[in-house]
């Protein structure tokens, strides 16, 4: 009977360990379940997040490119005398060289002084032979700290002297500079072809547009008719994004574009390039007096691909000649481009580039 009493009880306490086990087991599959379903959670947050940012991306983009005109407007005209040079030097900073090294002192090399008893018991032959030494320590690091000095003096010296040859490099480049800038100014004021050129070439370069608007361009000046004639890349229809927007599809688990209309698409490119055009007429207008420029010559063209021939092609799509007068009465942060470039001229409208 012991036995089977044993045995029961053995049985009982397997299936309490069991049942313990199972409920393990079970917490721990509850646990995994869990865990899952947060990770998927985390990966469908970020993954909606990515294309919340590549739409939002798009949409700065756009917003940018729709801008190119207005954000123009009220900036100040360049001037000659923004283009003139100021000596770029920092003032001199001799970092660790500049602080005096500290001298040693006496007080850190002194041996301490033999008491009462120690004098009674013969010890100022020993304290005559420490100070001695202490005596000899503390001139080999007088020794030390003169010649660390004289090296951190002469490494200042030399220090300042890279700088001042610096400032005086700096000045005398920007002398130079200053003096070529006169130079042109007062052959732009004598209406001299090459300094006009020279000038409206720099009012092109110092424009920032948004990342991917191209930026060559050709100037060239009649001075008898006072007329600017500029050659400008201008924007292709591949600038305008392609997709209005990104989502997340789940069931594939990717980000996808919302493709943008092509027709949306050309009348963005068409907008675009004709603000272009406007704003570069704008900038050498506002940059150069009437008594040296009287009218502007813009032809505008974009790099595209010949679908006929494949070959690289750059037709003109945007050309207008504009007087100052006419272009003055203008209010450009209110006109709709293509039909203010069709008013200042008598081509026709400016057509967008061919895909």
């Amino acid at each position: 009977m012991a036995r089977s009493g044993s045995l029961s009880a053995w049985e009982q306490r397997l299936a309490a360990q069991r049942r313990q086990d199972e409920r393990l087991a079970r917490e721990r599959r509850q646990r995994d379940r869990e865990s899952e379903r947060l990770r998927q959670q985390e990966h469908l947050e970020s993954r909606e997040q990515a294309a919340e940012e590549q739409t939002a991306a798009v949409r700065e983009q756009m917003k940018a490119l729709g801008e190119v005109l207005a954000s123009a407007l009220p900036f100040r005209p360049l001037t000659f005398e923004r283009l003139l040079a100021a000596p770029r030097v920092p003032d001199f900073d001799p970092g660790p060289l500049g602080p005096v090294l500290p001298a040693p002192h006496w007080d850190d090399f002194a041996p301490a002084a033999a008491g009462g008893l120690g004098r009674l018991l013969g010890a100022g032959a020993r304290q005559a032979r420490q100070l001695a030494e202490a005596q000899a320590r503390f001139e080999a690091a007088q020794a030390e700290h003169r010649h660390q000095e004289a090296e951190r003096r002469r490494a200042l010296a030399v220090a300042k002297a890279k700088y001042d040859r610096k400032v005086t490099e700096e000045r005398a480049d920007a002398a130079a500079r200053n003096a070529y800038v006169a130079s042109r100014q007062s052959a732009f004021a004598a209406g001299d072809a090459g300094a006009v050129q020279w000038f409206v070439g720099c009012v092109l370069r110092a424009s920032r547009y948004p990342d991917g608007v191209p930026r060559e361009y050709q100037v060239a000046y009649d001075p008898q008719a006072r007329r600017v004639a500029v050659d400008v890349e201008l924007p292709p229809r591949s600038l305008v994004p392609a997709a209005r927007a990104y989502r997340y599809v789940k069931a594939r688990d990717a980000i996808e574009p919302v493709p943008r209309q092509e027709s949306e698409i050309s009348q963005a490119h068409e907008r675009l390039v004709c603000c272009v055009a406007l704003r570069v007429l704008h900038e050498i207008f506002g940059a150069t007096p009437p008594e040296v420029v009287r009218s502007v010559a813009l032809t505008g063209w974009v790099s595209t691909v010949d679908r006929a021939t494949g070959q690289p092609a750059r037709p003109v799509v945007v050309s207008v000649s504009a007087d100052r007068s006419a272009f003055g009465d203008l209010v450009l942060d209110a006109v709709d481009p293509a039909t203010c470039l069709a008013h200042l001229t008598s081509p026709s409208l400016p057509t967008p580039a061919p895909p």
